[in-house]
């Protein structure tokens, strides 16, 4: 099967951009790892009722025309597909239904998303320990709230958001652990001039923040040495009792494709984590592949999908014309939050569990350092770290941080993990029914 552009993901990126590339005549496959879609940002959004809408807000609402929309659109919409390999040539495998296929285009677009940065604390492994944005899935999903005490803990604009929505679901949300401190605001000051251009989100997040006091939620600042018990969370200088301990330092774009295909990614040094070399439109150093969304660089929704549509037109060959200015201004905001909400959990204590898949605490990554592990891909054959199932999306970061500060180095000159093909698990059985398409031996 071949076309003229596959789309990699049915988030807000990936959604938008196979509506405009429709709409421009191309013929288009959506592959998407979900049954549905809407991605991270809108998922269950075509199944939400007006309750559940009013306590996630216009933002989540703005996805439901989008949704629509992609619905409507002349396009070959593949869900609950997961793509585990994509060549530079723009051939793409993928595995469906229980068996694997292949499909080339003219043009791959990258639009996968982010995924929350896991916070390797000591105790995050014990249950009533989560990711808020976990919390916030459960609740676009299945409409699911949270009972007991609820202490949020991190930093970020998804922090106060989860808060406020599990406010208004009727959780009870007893704390706000702010790992920002005040040395943050000031380094991000000299970038609050062109952050007002997107002065109505920072709006948004002064009444989120000032939602949470009303209710009576104490907040604290400057929070670190975070440790969960199960019953409670410690922090230096305190203590609090909690049923449900959320976690969140911010969304990281997820890379294992972009990286299995070969492209160039550089180090980010505010959030700490990688990201694809791409120009501002999403074009990358390889012609045929183009990167679009929170894949490229966490940017929020609407930029996602800005993106994924300048991306479109770039595939269709047409001019994105004042797309492009309107792309500009929704990442206007971008830096002061980079340099405000920077992650301050990064290095671990030894007992924290870094590796899940294998079991791997950051004592032992440290140990193995001092046995000659020089980086990442050595740390496979001295611990398994990033052997398992996750094949390193969750500990990959953590454990480069761990090598990095071990053997006193930047994290970029430590690296990070050789992603290989597949890059999600695939079955011999899946693999086997390829042989009518004799790609087979090709797509291994």
């Amino acid at each position: 099967m071949s076309v003229d552009l596959v789309i990699v993901g049915a988030g807000p990126a990936g959604m938008a951009a196979a509506v405009e590339a429709a709409e421009h005549g191309l013929s288009v496959t959506v592959l998407d790892d979900q049954p549905e879609p809407g991605g991270q940002i809108y998922r269950g959004i075509e199944r939400a009722g007006p309750e559940l809408t009013a306590i996630l807000g216009e933002e989540y609402e703005a996805g439901r025309e989008l949704a629509a929309d992609f619905r409507s659109a002349r396009i070959d919409y593949l869900p609950n597909s997961a793509v585990w390999r994509l060549d530079a040539g723009a051939r793409i495998a993928f595995s469906r239904e229980g068996s694997a296929s292949t499909v080339s285009a003219r043009r791959v677009l990258i639009a996968t998303g982010a995924m929350e940065r896991p916070m390797p604390i000591p105790g995050a492994e014990r249950p009533g320990v989560m990711g808020a944005g976990a919390a916030q899935v459960l609740l676009k999903a299945s409409g699911l709230v949270p009972a007991g005490r609820i202490v949020l803990a991190g930093s970020g604009p998804l922090l106060l958001l989860v808060g406020c929505q599990l406010l208004d679901a009727g959780a009870e949300v007893a704390a706000v652990l702010e790992t920002t401190a005040g040395g943050d605001y000031l380094d991000a000051a000299p970038t609050l001039p062109r952050a007002l251009a997107g002065w109505r989100d920072l709006a948004r997040g002064v009444a989120m923040k000032r939602r949470l006091r009303r209710a009576g939620v104490a907040f604290r600042s400057g929070v670190r040495g975070l440790a969960a018990t199960g019953q409670s969370v410690r922090f230096d200088g305190g203590e609090i009792a909690c049923d449900l301990l959320l976690l969140h330092e911010g969304v990281v774009p997820q890379t294992h494709l972009s990286r299995q295909a070969g492209l160039a990614h550089r180090w980010r040094p505010e959030q700490r984590h990688w990201a694809p070399v791409a120009d501002a439109l999403g074009r990358t150093a390889e012609e045929t592949l183009l990167v679009a969304g929170d894949a490229g660089g966490i940017a929020g929704a609407r930029a996602a999908s800005l993106s994924g549509r300048v991306a479109a037109r770039l595939a269709a060959g047409v001019d994105p014309g004042r797309l492009i200015a309107a792309l500009d201004r929704e990442r206007a905001m971008r830096p002061l939050l980079d340099r405000l909400f920077r992650p301050h959990t990064a290095l671990p204590a030894d007992e924290a569990l870094v590796c899940r898949c294998e079991s791997v605490t950051a004592g032992d990554i440290r140990q193995a350092v001092r046995d000659g592990a020089m980086g990442p891909n050595q740390l496979k054959a001295f611990a398994r770290v990033g052997m398992g199932p996750c094949q390193g999306r969750m500990c990959g970061l953590a454990a480069a941080e761990v090598i990095a500060s071990e053997r006193g180095l930047p994290v970029e000159e430590v690296g990070s993990f050789r992603i290989r093909p597949p890059v999600k698990p695939v079955t011999l059985g899946e693999l086997a029914s390829m042989e009518g398409e004799a790609a087979d031996a090709e797509a291994l």
